[in-house]
């Protein structure tokens, strides 16, 4: 009898916690992050370069970069002294432990000319110009390639920044993360699902906010 009650009192509080979670409203992104009208996507300088596939990471940065002109909400810059955001990308492969070629300038970047239906976008970085603290700039990350083991990247990371341009001392992926957004194939063409849910996160927080008294 004290088993079944004890059984009893589990499932109920299972239950409450289930019920409470489904409650639960998910925290609005701030308000400066709603206002923010340009956006620099750069690969994570400590995501290494995939021995088995070396261009998935700027392929990635490539596909956000569209699914962003599609969207249409935010301009694309080139620097973050340009940019109210910071847009992280790194590419997993499924693998918990991968060897990768570290100390590459991944963000190091050809000048581009790029037509999409919702503009164009004309820009680059080659290079050493730029803040220090610029984490699209090229010196911030020296060429050093060495071998290294990654771990525990095997999911693709999709990571949103404030990019701190009214104070360019300050490095924007020293600061925490306002966002972020890790799944198996997040950065996948065409769709590109990390995008998409940054957008539904934007959105959500929208509501929330108007709704405030």
């Amino acid at each position: 009898m004290l088993r079944r009650k004890g059984i009893a009192v589990c499932v109920l509080a299972l239950c409450c916690a289930v019920a409470a979670a489904k409650n639960k409203k998910k925290v609005p992104l701030p308000e400066d992050v709603l206002r923010a009208q340009t956006v620099l996507v750069i690969i994570d300088p400590n995501a290494g370069m995939d021995i088995e596939d070396p261009n998935a990471n700027r392929i990635a940065r490539v596909d956000v970069e569209q699914a962003l002109m599609k969207w249409g909400r935010f301009s694309l810059a080139t620097e973050a002294s340009t940019a109210d955001l910071v847009i992280t990308v790194s590419k997993g492969n499924g693998k918990i432990a991968q060897p990768t070629i570290g100390g590459v300038p991944n963000n190091n970047r050809p000048v581009i000319f790029e037509p999409s239906n919702s503009g164009v976008r004309i820009g680059g970085r080659q290079g050493t110009t730029g803040d220090p603290g610029d984490p699209s700039n090229p010196q911030s990350q020296p060429p050093n390639p060495q071998p290294e083991a990654q771990i525990g990247r095997s999911e693709d990371m999709f990571v949103v920044y404030r990019s701190n341009r009214n104070d360019p001392r300050d490095a924007p992926l020293d600061s925490p993360a306002v966002w972020r957004y890790t799944a198996k194939n997040a950065l996948h063409s065409p769709d590109v699902p990390a995008v998409d849910e940054f957008r539904k996160a934007i959105v959500e927080s929208e509501k929330q906010l108007a709704g405030k008294p």
